[in-house]
């Protein structure tokens, strides 16, 4: 299975919108008139559960969410005494947090927080590539020696078993706050706060780290006014306004579900970034915004896409090739200058990590060719002494969105020591897709791996270098147990098909009252079927696309990020199927729709139409009849007008073609095009006259090679005769 093979895996598009059903219909309808709505705006509020007008105007107000008890999570009253034990007795607390953005946000948010209680306060975050994810007996080594007593972990933790008890040896207590998967048994801790401990009770499971601290400062503010005799959501309304910001960006970058008390937590952080924005974030926004001219500050508004796809890489980017602490060190920050000067270097770093993620990626894709067969139909498993640790789950991520495989990238960069050795430990990162829970199939090579964690879809490991062939042999075969022999279908959901009619300014202005967008609340995506490609033209470098699609007489912009010209799975005249986002865009104060396209193919209506002349060709090359109106029979201006086009092309060194391309390309001499019958019968009369060499090497494909000719008798050909006997004559009355 080549690249190109791989890269043509099925994926197959599902709309959630029931096609048909009568009865959503009439409630679509009902509820768009009723609340004012387009009629699509309806569909997509109908497939998330909201039937009826006073519903949807529940959800788009938020009125059916609340805040839980942050006392019904495990634990949590243990955690709450031990911190203002620390607090108030004056012990040396440090906050113990991860280097991604969760973990950094969590590092702020519980740092400021304390700070404001008076507390003596740091924090801790490792180096990535020193020293690996989760927590190390040389960090607790070195916060021992600075005299820290008390130890709060914010997204990390959870399987630090041996850690917390070296820790405890040292005199350090430990509070564990983390939302990753729990194995059977927990640290020794003064207190371990997690939703998906198998013993909890609470009603959320699907916060982030950052979520989990903000319910343990939300249960610290409810304690401290119940001592002050004061209403307890006097607490958790202060912590709200002045925090929910940096609970929002974490969640939003950690793609956590944007459901229940996580919608609103989001929704409340982002108005708070629009409303007073945290000195930092503004002066990151406004770098992240001006790209490489400095002098220009196209603010964006902050929404849940702009933090996920501008802020969030770029406070990623610290931990990824440099120190996490300076995204922390840009949040706390209360200096404009130095603010602006650590927001520049986040966005010198988030360059520097693409460049390298290119690097990974293309020797990735070189890797991917030379693995065994056996070896990547399931899981993709590759590994490279040079690559970068903080960036291979990135490319591993792109890997899997390519080929439609889960994958594992594997980094020995930092072992001991300038010969490979067995005894070299890797540290991996691991993406999969929906359906294919990773930590599950990391779990059958549990004998295998050094450690591992993360979640169903994204996952860390360690491993050392002898053990990765014969740990890439069997999670493809566990793999291929588990799916039964078949492959991995990639499924792309769509919320609902549509009309070309049916995409306008006030369908774009209805999809920003769905916001914030995230898991199980996704960005509204759709189909539109029988498009056709008027013009594409490669922007980014030839990275991107960026085309006008036509149905109907309308025509909208689109763009179609990480697909080059060619790489279309289809030939630009085609009638198309395009699944996407719809889009606002605003250039040089011109605000226009356009299209994000997720996934294109060829028009299913065209795919029927094109199988059915296949079919009909077959016939009438054994000798079927055919009536004249099925314009088989070709003339010499026909056959002139394909010759022309393959000698134009052959002149330009073109000398492959497939055959959809020719039948997108070539022009009848009335300026229409061949049908696939036709030209078929062309190709072999070109070639039986020696008027072109014709290489089929696999089916429909062609290689040419032209022979010059003055002029050609094409009563010479036996096909042509063959044809015109077999088309049946008009009856004489």
């Amino acid at each position: 299975m080549s690249r190109s093979e791989m890269n043509r895996r099925a994926k197959k598009w599902a709309t959630l919108f029931p096609q048909g059903d009568q009865q959503a219909d009439v409630a679509v309808r009902m509820m768009a008139q009723e609340a004012g709505l387009s009629e699509v705006a309806a569909r997509l509020l109908y497939i998330r559960g909201y039937r009826t007008a006073e519903e949807a105007n529940r959800f788009f107000r938020m009125e059916a969410t609340q805040l839980h008890d942050p006392y019904l999570m495990r634990d949590m009253s243990l955690a709450v005494e031990r911190i203002l034990r620390a607090v108030r007795g004056g012990e040396k607390i440090c906050v113990y947090g991860d280097y991604d953005v969760d973990g950094v946000t969590a590092v702020s948010l519980l740092y400021l927080y304390l700070k404001e209680l008076g507390a003596d306060i740091g924090y801790y975050i490792p180096s990535r590539s020193l020293e690996g994810y989760g927590i190390s007996n040389f960090a607790i080594d070195r916060l021992s020696e600075d005299g820290v007593r008390l130890m709060i972990t914010v997204d990390t933790g959870i399987t630090a078993n041996a850690e917390a008890e070296y820790a405890a040896s040292l005199g350090i207590d430990m509070v564990i706050t983390d939302h990753h998967e729990c194995r059977a048994e927990l640290p020794t801790a003064c207190a371990v706060v997690n939703p998906h401990r198998h013993d909890d009770e609470y009603p959320f499971k699907e916060l982030a780290g950052v979520g989990v601290i903000f319910k343990v400062i939300c249960a610290i503010e409810m304690a401290l006014c119940r001592e002050q005799g004061i209403p307890e959501i006097n607490g958790v309304r202060r912590v709200c306004m002045q925090y929910s910001d940096l609970v929002a960006i974490g969640t939003i970058a950690d793609v956590m579900q944007v459901s229940d008390e996580n919608r609103l937590i989001i929704s409340m952080g982002l108005k708070r970034m629009e409303a007073d924005c945290r000195l930092g974030l503004q002066e990151l926004a406004d770098a992240a915004s001006a790209g490489k001219d400095k002098s220009k500050k196209n603010q964006k508004k902050f929404t849940s896409t702009f933090i996920g796809f501008v802020i969030a890489p770029r406070m990623n980017a610290a931990g990824r090739v440099s120190r996490a602490s300076i995204a922390v060190e840009l949040l706390l920050s209360e200096d404009r200058e130095r603010a602006r000067e650590l927001a520049e270097e986040l966005c010198h770093l988030n360059l520097k990590r693409q460049e390298e993620e290119n690097r990974i990626t293309e020797t990735a894709y070189r890797k991917i060719e030379e693995l065994p067969l056996e070896e990547r139909r399931f899981v993709l498993v590759l590994d490279d002494d040079s690559w970068h640790q903080g960036i291979i789950g990135i490319v591993s991520s792109r890997i899997t969105e390519r080929y439609g495989l889960p994958s594992i990238l594997i980094s020995y960069d930092g072992s001991v020591g300038e010969t490979p050795s067995g005894s070299d430990v890797g540290k991996g990162s691991g993406r999969s897709l929906k359906g294919v829970n990773l930590v599950n199939a990391l779990s059958t090579c549990e004998d295998l791996l050094v450690r591992f964690g993360g979640h169903e879809l994204a996952a860390g490991l360690s491993i050392r270098r002898k053990d990765v062939e014969a740990f890439r042999r069997r999670i493809n075969q566990n793999a291929e147990a588990q799916l039964g022999g078949e492959p991995i279908c990639v499924n792309l959901d769509a919320d609902c098909e549509v009309q070309m009619s049916e995409l306008t300014m006030r369908l774009a202005q209805e999809i920003n009252y769905f916001e914030p967008f995230g898991s199980s609340n996704p960005v509204p995506c759709f189909i539109l079927r029988d498009a056709r490609i008027l013009r594409i033209s490669p922007m980014g470098g030839g990275k991107h696309l960026r085309m006008t699609v036509e149905k109907d007489g309308l025509t909208i912009n689109a763009v179609w990020f990480g697909t080059a010209v060619s790489e279309l799975p289809f030939e630009p005249s085609e009638a198309v199927d395009l699944l996407f986002q719809l889009n606002v865009n605003e250039f040089q104060n011109t605000t226009t729709l356009q299209m994000i396209i997720q996934d294109a193919k060829t028009a299913e209506s065209y795919e029927r139409r094109y199988e059915a002349q296949v079919a009909r060709y077959c016939e009438i090359k054994a000798g079927a009849e055919y009536e004249a109106w099925e314009q088989v029979l070709p003339n010499r201006e026909d056959v002139a007008a394909v010759y022309t086009y393959l000698r134009r092309e052959f002149r330009a060194g073109h000398t492959c073609f497939p055959i959809r391309r020719l039948l997108a390309s070539v022009r009848t001499p009335e300026g229409g095009s061949f049908n696939y019958i036709k030209l078929k019968f062309i190709i072999r009369i070109l070639q039986e006259l020696r008027i072109c060499g014709v290489n089929e090497p696999t089916p429909d494909y062609f290689l040419f090679d032209i022979f010059y000719q003055t002029k050609t008798n094409l009563e010479k050909s036996s096909i042509l005769h063959k044809l015109r006997s077999q088309q049946k004559k008009p009856p004489l009355f």
